[in-house]
């Protein structure tokens, strides 16, 4: 299984027809370690400042999250762990893993919760089995979030957590 795979079926997974407009698992160092197709190619200084901001959290709120050439307004997010960003219909998600970030971009229909869900589960998922001591033939994320999220339920942008 390759980081390429997670990407393809666990981040760009189809929502009732369905999904994120972009992914990626990047390196802190600003390594790429899988993306789909539609990811933006972005600039080492745009990481640079994701991850700045993940060690002094609103660092970005007085500029923007920029990704791509695109600017994202920072919205809620957790200190350090992750961070959410809106532009027009569509928006941001970004989780950090121990040597990872998870990226998901959206747009309409998605939901900012939908891309939250999708994103920090499988961030989630990374942390909780601590990736750095794993190979990723060790582990596999169920797909249940895939399944799980409905489209009509707008409640999932404002949690904080999920199960």
């Amino acid at each position: 299984m390759s980081w390429q795979s997670y990407v393809d079926d666990h981040l760009m997974c189809d929502i009732d027809g369905h999904h994120l407009a972009a992914a990626a698992i990047i390196g802190h160092d600003g390594s790429v370690w899988a993306q789909s197709s539609s990811f933006p190619q972005f600039k080492p200084q745009e990481i640079t400042a994701i991850m700045n901001d993940f060690n002094e959290p609103g660092s970005l709120a007085p500029t923007g999250l920029h990704l791509g050439g695109t600017k994202y307004m920072v919205i809620q997010g957790e200190a350090g762990a992750v961070i959410r960003g809106k532009k027009g219909s569509g928006g941001i998600t970004v989780k950090k893993t121990n040597q990872a970030l998870i990226f998901g971009t959206y747009e309409e229909p998605l939901t900012p919760g939908q891309c939250n869900i999708i994103v920090e589960r499988l961030g989630d998922y990374l942390v909780e089995q601590d990736l750095h001591l794993l190979s990723i033939e060790t582990w596999m994320p169920a797909k249940d979030h895939c399944k799980k999220v409905d489209l009509a339920d707008d409640n999932t942008s404002n949690k904080q957590k999920h199960n």
